[in-house]
């Protein structure tokens, strides 16, 4: 990763350089809040490592500043208080996570070491597949620039589907699953659901990439495998 060192203690910002330079990461560093919010824009930083009390600026408006300019910036904030309020205004302020000093060095090394895992891992609510981008946890999906809303029914489908993604889905176990239905609830629903999701999903609905109808029993997400 590339990290940015924001810390005014000189010896502190010499060792945090060293320690993590150390670890295979790339590393500069900046001593206030001000050149923080001015390097933090770089693109091609992945990390911040963020100390709470800074000249000029301090590291809660730094944070607010970087979140607004980098949604996707990783920031590790440090801190020498311990107590509940400040962590709560970092973490309020867009860090994702915090560390209290004094620290060791090998759990500030293990926190960059998660943090990069949690860049490196999709978010399980968003994918792209065959042109859609979906959004599930702000129930959108989107296709070129046009941004499309789900009711959280379509999102239950394609929860269900995807989790049994390449499995012929019945209609039953869709309205027992995403209805929550234990009646006759009529399958006519799913299917008038499922048209509806695919004019929003699909490049051609009636040739269907995505939702596929199974003959005899369902859907599936995606071709569902040939029984072995």
């Amino acid at each position: 990763m590339r990290v940015l060192v924001v810390e005014d203690e000189p010896v502190l910002r010499d060792g945090l350089v060293d320690l993590i330079t150390g670890a295979g990461h790339e590393v500069e560093a900046v001593g206030d809040g001000l050149s923080a919010v001015e390097r933090g824009g770089d693109p091609a930083l992945d990390l911040v490592v963020l100390d709470l009390m800074l000249p000029k600026l301090s590291g809660i408006e730094v944070c607010r500043r970087l979140r607004a300019k980098r949604p996707a910036l990783l920031v590790l904030m440090l801190t020498a208080r311990g107590s509940e309020d400040d962590k709560v205004k970092g973490l309020g302020a867009g860090a994702d996570d915090y560390l209290t000093k004094p620290f060791g060095a090998r759990e500030l090394l293990a926190r960059l070491d998660a943090l990069k895992r949690r860049q490196t891992a999709p978010p399980p609510d968003r994918f792209e597949e065959a042109g859609s981008l979906f959004d599930l946890s702000r129930l959108t999906v989107t296709r070129g620039e046009r941004v499309q809303p789900l009711t959280p029914k379509e999102v239950g489908i394609i929860r269900w589907l995807r989790d049994h993604r390449r499995e012929a889905v019945s209609r039953r176990d869709l309205l027992v699953h995403v209805w929550g239905a234990s009646g006759d609830l009529a399958t006519r629903t799913i299917d008038v659901t499922i048209a509806n999701l695919r004019a929003k999903i699909e490049d051609d609905p009636s040739r269907p990439r995505l939702i596929v109808a199974v003959k005899g029993v369902g859907y599936a997400w995606g071709p569902p495998d040939p029984p072995s």
